[in-house]
């Protein structure tokens, strides 16, 4: 585990070593240790996913499904072209042990698509969510976001902080961090160039297949990306393409706005910082930035795993996450 420990702060050192497996313990004379005497510990029961529901909130419709019956609350914010099934391998180990919100952010599948005259920008989407969260009484809760969502997470701490009692931050988007990095402003540039400007155009002239596939290919940093993936998958995207529209077509500066370091060096929410050890090298510079300016020692790093790290390591991303969440 250790190569993959970016920092990491004594409060959550303890609870990593519990994950060493107790079969590796030394055994007197190589034989094996002898059986438990206590009874067998009963699995848990299965954690239950709850019906589809929908509320209206801060003039809009958001979808949410809530699992888990009891403990610390806690919303999985989910990434562009995404929407609340992409959370499917942490219900059960997250709903094991917290009441989770899993909810589908405006303009994603299955809100209805609507045009109604607002930007698409994290601080539009931290207003939703602090809504919701209200609505339903699950605040404050520790709020874990992906890409965009984290994005998202981030504002919502700094405008509403009192509804958040813990952060986890993976690989936020935050572009004029790269400015902050030598070096940086050649992938800034590359992924405007590359990617942004021309799916941006795309989508102006109402090719939402070629808009869509230089998003995926330009934000992944892995041209052909898009093509690669299987047909079931590749349909799933476009059928985000309404909210990849309004992100695309966004004012850039209210999409992915410039963000005050000292502002939030000042946000007092624990935070823990997550980046794919695959994840384009953009990701890793914003993340370094973004620790910095926070003031937060626990970057780590999912093995295996690209942008969405969630699902490429799951087991892995649920067990640090899990643990930070549980010292927090």
């Amino acid at each position: 585990m250790t190569p993959y420990l970016t920092t990491m702060p004594r409060s959550l050192a303890p609870l990593l070593l519990l994950a060493v497996p107790l079969s590796l313990a030394a055994c007197h004379h190589g034989h094996a240790p002898p059986p438990p005497t206590a009874a067998p510990v009963a699995a848990p029961p299965p954690v239950t996913l709850g019906a589809l529901r929908a509320m209206q909130v801060n003039n809009t419709v958001l979808h949410f499904r809530i699992a888990g019956a009891a403990g610390t609350p806690v919303v999985l914010v989910h990434d562009s072209y995404g929407d609340l099934d992409d959370w499917r391998a942490q219900v059960g180990a997250f709903g094991a042990t917290h009441r989770v919100l899993l909810y589908s952010r405006r303009y994603h599948p299955p809100n209805p698509p609507q045009d109604d005259g607002q930007v698409y920008s994290p601080e539009l989407h931290a207003e939703d969510l602090a809504a919701l969260l209200q609505a339903l009484d699950l605040a404050p809760a520790h709020v874990v976001g992906a890409g965009y969502g984290a994005f998202v997470a981030l504002a919502l701490a700094r405008e509403h902080p009192d509804l958040v009692r813990s952060l986890v931050l993976g690989e936020p988007p935050v572009i004029p961090f790269l400015l902050r990095s030598p070096g940086g402003d050649t992938l800034r540039r590359a992924l405007l160039a590359d990617a942004l400007d021309p799916a941006r155009a795309a989508f102006e002239r109402r090719d939402s297949l070629t808009g869509t596939r230089l998003f995926v290919d330009g934000w992944s940093g892995t041209p052909g990306r898009f093509a690669s993936l299987p047909a079931p998958v590749r349909a799933r995207i476009l059928a985000h393409s309404f909210e990849l529209r309004r992100e695309l077509l966004a004012d850039r500066q209210q999409y992915a706005p410039a963000l005050d370091c000292r502002r939030l060096g000042r946000v007092p929410t624990p935070v823990l910082l997550l980046q794919g050890e695959r994840s384009a090298r953009m990701y890793h510079v914003i993340t370094g930035e973004l620790a910095q300016c926070l003031q937060s020692d626990t970057v780590m790093t999912i093995p295996g795993a690209g942008h969405d790290m969630q699902a490429g390591n799951p087991g892995y991303y649920n067990g640090i996450v899990l643990r930070f969440l549980a010292a927090h």
